[in-house]
């Protein structure tokens, strides 16, 4: 069975260990996510599995989801996402995986969309440090030279104001402190990439 999940990120609280200290923990809500489509070498060029995961009104999937739904046999989804596997003999298409896959202490890697922050300037976006603060400066948080000034263009991976956040993000080496089957929760130490609301995968390490 894969292992890996789709869940919603819910918030953050803290728990106690059997020590008695505070461990900080990502809430995450997981409903079993579906098997929807095996990949192979043979008909794909690659070994993958794609999981459907949150419940959504059939008027609301187009014609040809519904149609790949139909073909799977499994109730639409709101979102699919693919994961790579090195086997998927063992899975069968309309399979579910849960929050029981995964046990604590064991190590995961979370993958999700971050906060998008807006367009930013240097000195937020890259922690610039800035120019001079004092009186007559006027270059307080402007990003100075924007390099070569004969090639007439700006080069490409120039440190420049832009579109901060709203990126795939994968944070690595995060640990399962608790899983709660009957309510399909998981508990992570440590922060999750993005809003509270927000899709992410769980996959083991």
């Amino acid at each position: 069975m894969a292992k890996a999940i789709l869940g919603i990120k819910r918030g953050m609280t803290q728990v106690f260990d059997d020590q008695g200290n505070i461990v900080p923990v990502t809430v995450i809500e997981s409903q079993p996510s579906v098997v929807v489509q095996k990949k192979t070498v043979e008909t794909d060029g690659y070994l993958a599995l794609q999981l459907g995961f949150g419940e959504v009104k059939e008027r609301r999937v187009n014609r040809p989801q519904r149609g790949h739904f139909a073909r799977a046999r499994v109730t639409p989804r709101r979102w699919l996402r693919e994961v790579r596997v090195e086997s998927v003999a063992d899975v069968n298409v309309g399979d579910e995986i849960g929050v029981d896959i995964f046990a604590a202490g064991e190590e995961v890697v979370v993958t999700g969309v971050s906060k998008g922050k807006g367009f930013q300037g240097v000195v937020k976006r890259y922690h610039f440090r800035g120019g001079p603060a004092s009186h007559g400066s006027m270059v307080h948080r402007k990003p100075q030279s924007a390099g070569a000034t004969d090639a007439a263009r700006i080069f490409k991976g120039t440190k420049r104001p832009g579109q901060m956040g709203h990126e795939r993000v994968t944070v690595k080496g995060l640990r399962v402190v608790r899983v709660d089957r009957e309510r399909n929760l998981l508990l992570i130490r440590g922060a999750v990439p993005g809003p509270d609301g927000n899709l992410v995968m769980v996959r083991g390490e």
